[in-house]
């Protein structure tokens, strides 16, 4: 990460966020929508393309479903828990709650 390799801290608006999808999902594509719809960053990887299964399932053994997001590195889970994280850090906003500030 940029910040670690100038030696200074990292924002707080500036997360590392992986999400682990799978190929079909209609879950992983709301939440890579969520991200889109409200210009977040974060790092895609397919299971069985861009990991193997395997290799997914020994990293995060309690893994349930998809999409499975990383925050920082805190398993954060699928697209409800990742949306109310979001929401708690103020990124993310619903048309019920009105608009970020």
């Amino acid at each position: 990460m940029l910040c670690d390799i100038l030696g200074v801290e990292r924002p707080s608006f500036f997360m590392e966020i992986i999400a682990y999808t799978s190929a079909g999902c209609f879950y992983c594509d709301q939440l890579k929508e969520l991200f889109k719809r409200f210009d977040i960053e974060y790092t895609a990887i397919q299971v069985k393309k861009d990991i193997t299964l395997e290799d997914f399932r020994q990293k995060y053994p309690a893994a349930e479903s998809y999409p499975h997001v990383v925050i920082d590195g805190d398993v954060i889970g699928g697209l409800t828990q990742t949306a109310k994280y979001l929401m708690d850090q103020g990124l993310v906003y619903s048309k019920k709650h009105g608009q970020r500030s």
